[in-house]
């Protein structure tokens, strides 16, 4: 197949709709298909086989890591050269209406994702009131697609209750081979979390530092735990903020990891503290289970479909009084089920491989192109 992305998120940002774009195009391009992405200026001119293009983008004023590019007449001439036949749109926005009028106006089959929750994400820049707007501008542009996939049973729901149509699931992935528990090592425990006693907790949070991801509901963790280190690992619009809430503690800014040191990082901790709930699915989440390391997260959003409490990590209450502190609490006291949660974590990230959500993915490709909009059973029923 001729499949052509268009995303306001690409390389080399480094975010859970890279990591999920990057792995999806690479089994893509191995399975056979020609792929080409375009999105905001800055990307390399090709990833793993296939074609980028950059379009000149300006930073958004809220967050200058997000750049929103304006369609032009060459990504009407590159689609007609490329022949796709089929448009996916990732989290539509400047771009991605390029992409969806394309797809309309030379009648090429669309598919659109939902990966930001960006209307719960508007009450943290102070823009609260805007949410309905934002969601009728999403409700318009979303309809215009065939399918319309999201990465959590939440999201499907909460999407079909805003009176967005032809929805399904797109399973989750995660790379098991490169995040694992051998990674640990007290060598990386010293670099992330400085020097520490025998016994410390050290906690882990690994995404951006924005807003939205309410990292400074972790500062009462540390004032309860005084013994407790943490390390942030990434970086963002709020990091200055963050520095100044978190002075004086057992904070460690670490700025981006790759790769190994990455895995690393999360395979070292005692715990990953995830306290954002507006998350459609946490990648991050998988890719610390992966690494066979606990996590305490917001019961919200897309995150109980990877954590059952008491299994594989802990869940709390956003809105419930000292949540997180009880929820880090319970997991870090129980020394042996601890090491259980671990084996658990590990073995609920060994269920979801990229191959098998690629493979997913091509097969709603395939349903578009061939048959068109065909109702799929509820996702979720099927769950």
């Amino acid at each position: 197949m001729q499949i052509a992305f268009f995303t306001e998120t690409f390389l080399p940002k480094v975010d859970g709709i890279v990591t999920r774009l990057t792995r999806t195009v690479e089994h893509l391009v191995a399975a056979g298909d020609d792929v080409l992405v375009f999105c905001p200026e800055g990307a390399p001119s090709s990833y793993c086989g296939a074609q980028v293009m950059g379009i000149p983008a300006v930073p958004l004023p809220l967050y200058p890591e997000l750049k929103l590019a304006l369609p032009r007449p060459v990504v009407a001439e590159a689609i007609d050269r490329f022949q796709a036949d089929v448009i996916h749109v990732v989290n539509p926005a400047i771009l991605g209406l390029g992409g969806i009028w394309l797809a309309k106006t030379k009648a090429i089959p669309l598919v659109a994702s939902y990966h930001t929750h960006l209307p719960k994400y508007l009450e943290h820049y102070g823009l609260g009131m805007l949410e309905p707007l934002l969601w009728e501008l999403l409700k318009a542009a979303h309809n215009q697609a065939s399918l319309n996939l999201c990465t959590s049973t939440a999201m499907v729901q909460e999407l079909s209750e805003r009176g967005i149509h032809n929805i399904d699931l797109w399973q989750r992935g995660v790379d098991t081979d490169a995040f694992h528990p051998r990674l640990a090592s007290d060598q990386r425990r010293q670099q992330l979390f400085g020097p520490h006693q025998e016994g410390d907790p050290l906690l882990l949070y690994v995404g951006r530092l924005s807003a939205e991801k309410q990292i400074e509901s972790i500062l009462p963790v540390l004032t309860a735990l005084p013994r407790a280190r943490l390390a942030l690992v990434g970086d963002g619009p709020h990091r200055q903020q963050l520095e100044q809430t978190f002075a004086g503690t057992a904070t460690r800014f670490v700025g981006y990891l790759r790769g190994e040191d990455l895995a690393g990082a999360y395979a070292s901790a005692d715990a990953f503290l995830f306290p954002s709930s507006t998350e459609t699915l946490g990648l991050v989440l998988l890719e610390a289970m992966a690494a066979g390391c606990p996590v305490v997260a917001a019961n919200r959003g897309g995150i109980p479909d990877i954590v059952t409490d008491g299994e594989n990590g802990c869940l709390y209450d956003p809105d419930q009084d000292n949540g997180l502190i009880m929820a880090t609490r319970r997991l870090l006291m129980q020394r042996e089920g601890r090491q259980q949660m671990r084996t658990a974590a590990r073995e609920e990230a060994e269920r979801w491989g990229w191959g098998a959500a690629t493979a997913q993915l091509r097969g709603y490709y395939q349903q578009v192109v061939g048959r068109g909009w065909c109702p799929l059973p509820s996702p979720l029923e099927r769950c």
